[in-house]
């Protein structure tokens, strides 16, 4: 058997204001965004290079998914950022002053640092020593 994880949805309060922290800030390719109806749309962003994974971006439909809006994991970090240059995606999100809430460590898989989207979810970006991806 053949599995594999496709999308995760990530809930968030406002389609154009997530596009444009992913894409601008985070520089992720928008793959598609397509309108489901008046008030749904189907918005996938993955960042470049990534083969077969991305992100779900999904507006908060109700008030007890807006209270989930960036902190859906209880505050723990949810998403990982492998990355093949440290130094010029750690720089990236200073120039483009996303939060650091962790300045760069060397951990014993790799050099890590945690930074919070635009909605505060928290993500690790990492070059890792053994490059797993």
């Amino acid at each position: 058997m053949k599995q594999s994880i496709a999308h995760i949805s990530l809930v968030v309060a406002d389609y154009d204001d997530a596009i444009a922290f992913y894409t601008q800030k985070l520089h992720f390719d928008l793959i598609e965004d397509t309108v489901l109806n008046d008030t749904k749309r189907w918005v996938l962003v993955a960042p470049k290079g990534a083969i077969g994974f991305s992100l779900l971006l999904a507006k908060a439909a109700n008030k007890e998914q807006s209270e989930k809006v960036g902190n859906q994991t209880g505050g723990r970090v949810f998403l990982f950022l492998n990355t093949d240059n440290f130094e010029r995606d750690y720089q990236n999100l200073l120039d483009n002053q996303v939060t650091i809430i962790r300045e760069p460590i060397l951990e014993a898989y790799g050099k890590v640092a945690v930074f919070a989207d635009i909605y505060g979810n928290l993500w690790d970006l990492i070059e890792r020593t053994d490059k797993q991806e």
